[in-house]
């Protein structure tokens, strides 16, 4: 079983990770030392470890926040919410539709037909929510999902972006998928995320946490500059 490992990527922020078996997906509880409120971003497929740490740091959680609707990042929404009966699911309108489609989510293809309670909240690009004491702007950046968006924590310093499967360390999301696009997500990322300062944490959905500088420099899929179109 995961056990949570916990970060502090902002003086008055931490963030506790559960990576979950089989896709290895980064689940995150966000919140403020001393306060009660949380965030969960993504559950995946081990949502008793998350609830487990929510309950371990004497937390309640205001939101489940969804990057985007494939399986392996919405397979605990139904675990939480039997925990939190009110607890809102809130994620990108273009993607709001997957949580009840197996097909759309892929776990059809898995022979699991997953499905995830409907959203409370369906979010737009540009939106800023206040929750659990952050402020939190939506950015939709599509490409691996075509609804997939993106949670920026501004006002931190550093900043922190919770990133889904947009950017990884030094990769990036699959983009073969049937609603995947490579020019979207590459162009996504250069306008949303390598506009944020360097020092910006970003914490993907899968594998380690990077930074926005360290991509910039060393991400092969998507440098900084666009390269010239071919002749």
């Amino acid at each position: 079983m995961p056990r949570p490992h916990s970060i502090a990527p902002a003086p008055d922020l931490r963030v506790a990770c559960v990576e979950s078996a089989p896709f290895g997906e980064n689940t995150y509880v966000v919140f403020r030392p001393g306060a009660r409120a949380c965030l969960v971003v993504d559950p995946g497929f081990e949502p008793g470890v998350v609830i487990e740490a929510i309950l371990a740091e004497g937390l309640e959680p205001e939101a489940i926040m969804i990057t985007h609707g494939h399986s392996d990042h919405i397979a605990g929404n139904a675990a939480l919410r039997r925990e939190w009966a009110a607890l809102p699911i809130v994620i990108g309108r273009g993607d709001a539709s997957k949580l009840g489609d197996p097909t759309a989510n892929l776990s059809g293809g898995f022979g699991i037909a997953l499905t995830s309670p409907p959203a409370d909240r369906a979010v737009d690009d540009g939106e800023r929510l206040e929750i659990a004491g952050m402020a939190i702007d939506v950015r939709e950046i599509p490409g691996h999902s075509s609804g997939h968006v993106v949670f920026v924590l501004g006002r931190e310093t550093p900043p922190v972006v919770f990133a889904g499967d947009v950017l990884f360390r030094e990769s990036i999301g699959r983009t073969d998928f049937p609603d995947g696009d490579f020019a979207a997500l590459a162009a996504g990322i250069r306008r949303h995320l390598y506009s944020l300062p360097d020092d910006t944490i970003v914490f993907p959905g899968h594998g380690p946490p990077t930074t926005v500088g360290h991509e910039k420099r060393h991400n092969p899929f998507v440098p900084a500059i666009e390269p010239p179109a071919a002749d």
